[in-house]
């Protein structure tokens, strides 16, 4: 995988892993995984959610 960063932000990632003290590498790979730890978009919680609200609407109705 290739990573085509602007100047700017190749600048603020050195500057930030020499002040934690970790590697470009370790800063870039710590910036993926805490993206990936976020919780889910709000449009995708909200798709999911009408889904699984259209597949309880029938249970729902036949329970009155």
């Amino acid at each position: 995988m290739k990573l085509r960063l602007r100047e700017e932000q190749v600048l603020a990632l050195k500057q930030r892993a020499e002040k934690e003290g970790i590697s470009l590498h370790a800063m870039v790979l710590k910036a993926i995984d805490d993206y990936l730890a976020l919780p889910a978009r709000p449009s995708v919680v909200r798709k999911t959610a009408r889904e699984q609200a259209a597949g309880w609407r029938e249970p729902g109705e036949r329970l009155g």
